[in-house]
């Protein structure tokens, strides 16, 4: 089966391999060395100095990463504002409202761009504002948000940055110095290659809170695992088969020519599939050049419902997705993440060309 959805992905047969390494306690020394070259992996994909930063990881889905990013790094006297302009955006909202984190929100249409106006104008109206989070990549839609005009805005109000990157970490352009990003937090299940149940936050060292500060969740705080984790331990048991696997999927991400080739990769899919697509008449939702490379969205053939088109496909051996919310019953999402060839897409296409035979 060709998984076509946004995570988690297809595996290349050395990741699958990669299960099969003996069983392992999460307090041994061969554990402790695993973990140690995940962290020292991932810092590498974005060739991000020790020194200044860390990779904090945890067993769990990216959400577990964003919330553990929320909760560890926004201070109780911090105020965030959260931009929404998907589903993924208005998650962080609801994060920091069960959590009582003081937050406002600068809410757009999903699919919609920034707008970069209303967020100085939120800004200057709201001075104490501490910490910006926004999805770098709103699968929602398939929006690549504009992180450098962020970053410039953040600058100038003196903000932190806090990125959803769990569909973008690993191929897409995250200049985190340049953009003054202060953590990232990402996932292994997407980009990475890897398996579900192991995430991470990378985040400058100097944005951890004190040893003295009281943590607003016991599971998801990241003070406590980076203390740990720089020791060669860890605070609750991680999920030593997806490591093992992590560990294999960045070594082989590494060969292959780390982000930027993957980068290109996923283009070169996502653009035929869209080509392919536009000339059976099915249109993309966003414009050329505003969606990742990870996922494009398309409407629904005309007469065809998600339901049927899903089936049909699933019984050609692809899995497509759908949409959310308002955009269920008139859009479907298409990934080119994990181990997928050309000739994958090609058969992809071939099968739609068949949806005539739905009605």
């Amino acid at each position: 089966m060709i998984l076509l959805n946004p995570g988690p992905v297809n595996l290349s047969d050395r990741v699958r391999k990669a299960l099969l390494n003996p069983d392992l306690c999460h307090r041994e020394v061969e554990f402790s060395q695993l973990q140690t070259r995940i962290r020292q992996q991932l810092l590498q994909v974005y060739n991000l100095p020790q020194e200044h930063w860390t990779a904090v990881l945890l067993t769990g889905s990216g959400t577990a990463a964003i919330e553990a990013m929320i909760t560890s790094l926004v201070p109780r006297d911090g105020k965030l504002l959260v931009i929404e302009n998907g589903v993924y955006g208005e998650r962080i909202s609801k994060i920091a409202q069960i959590h009582g984190i003081e937050s406002i929100k600068l809410h757009h249409s999903w699919g919609d761009e920034i707008n970069l106006q209303e967020l100085v104008k939120l800004l200057t109206q709201n001075p104490d504002i501490s910490h910006l989070a926004v999805v770098h990549h709103e699968t929602t839609t398939g929006r690549l948000n504009n992180l450098s005009h962020l970053a410039t805005i953040c600058r100038e109000h003196q903000i932190q940055l806090l990125v959803d990157g769990v569909s973008s970490f690993g191929a897409e352009e995250l200049n985190f110095d340049a953009w003054g990003i202060t953590a990232c937090a990402g996932t292994a299940n997407k980009c990475l290659h890897g398996i579900p149940g192991t995430a991470f936050v990378i985040l400058r060292r100097n944005a951890l809170p004190g040893k003295d500060t009281i943590p607003r969740t016991l599971y998801l705080d990241l003070g406590s695992y980076c203390q740990q984790q720089d020791l060669g331990g860890t605070p609750f048991t991680q999920s030593v088969q997806s490591f093992y696997a992590l560990a294999e999927a960045l070594q082989e991400f590494a060969e292959g020519g780390g982000w930027q080739t993957r980068h290109k990769y996923y283009s070169q899919l996502a653009n035929f599939v869209r080509d392919g697509l536009l000339a059976m008449g099915i249109k993309p939702l966003l414009p050329l050049g505003s969606s990742s490379v990870v996922l494009h969205a398309y409407y629904l053939p005309e007469g065809v419902s998600y339901e049927q088109f899903h089936d049909y496909l699933k019984a050609q051996g692809y899995v497509i997705y759908a949409g959310q919310g308002n955009l269920a019953r008139s859009i479907f999402r298409v990934s080119t993440m994990g181990a997928i060839t050309h000739a994958d897409m090609e058969r992809f296409l071939g099968a739609v060309k068949l949806i005539g035979k739905l009605g």
